[in-house]
């Protein structure tokens, strides 16, 4: 069987966000069988394969940092997180290691993303250096791992999007992974949609 080398990806966590759609509560900060729902993401980015892992704070920075801080977290603060989901990637992709070949994106609202699901698509960008991008039924999820040739068009985003409107830009350069569950669909964004992850946590 063929043998690949592991190559040095990242993991960036997004979670600069002001929770708009929460009436007033910081989603981040909620607690998921008394976790905190940031937490979630970044313990399964420290459990993972990731050569290294990125929190990007913003919006009660303090709060989540003094959750995520340990010896194996770099924190970045985003100033600018009230001009949309562009500028916390910018931050986080600034502040990647010169050495890392790529960045697993992490939603901090997606408590059900866990260690295995980062780890296959760090295993496929081995075997296939790409854009890897996780599907379930003919839908691509989150999160998606991006190689640094992509690192400056990411960068070049503005407002409040994300990086997915790159991906019709480089359908010649995506590599999908079956993952089957819909944890690459669940984001948390309202009251209604926690308290439905609470009772299934």
């Amino acid at each position: 069987m063929k043998t690949h080398s592991r190559p040095r990806v990242a993991a960036l966590v997004l979670a600069a966000g002001c929770s708009s759609r929460m009436g007033g509560a910081n989603k981040l900060l909620e607690e998921l069988a008394g976790i905190p729902l940031v937490q979630w993401v970044v313990n399964a980015a420290l459990a993972s394969r990731a050569s290294s892992v990125i929190v990007v704070t913003g919006y009660a920075a303090q709060q989540v940092e003094n959750l995520v801080a340990g010896p194996r977290v770099s924190i970045v603060r985003n100033p600018d997180h009230a001009q949309g989901l562009s500028t916390s990637l910018n931050h986080g992709i600034a502040a990647l290691p010169s050495d890392v070949e790529g960045v697993v994106v992490l939603l901090g609202d997606m408590p059900y993303i866990g260690a295995s699901h980062i780890d296959v698509l760090i295993e496929r960008y081995a075997a296939q250096p790409s854009i890897i991008v996780p599907m379930k039924e003919g839908r691509h999820g989150n999160p998606i791992l991006w190689p640094r040739s992509c690192f400056k068009e990411i960068q070049a985003i503005t407002g409040d999007r994300g990086a997915r409107e790159l991906l019709a830009h480089h359908a010649d350069q995506i590599a999908s992974v079956g993952i089957d569950t819909d944890a690459i669909f669940t984001d948390v964004d309202t009251i209604e949609m926690l308290n439905i992850v609470r009772a299934v946590c």
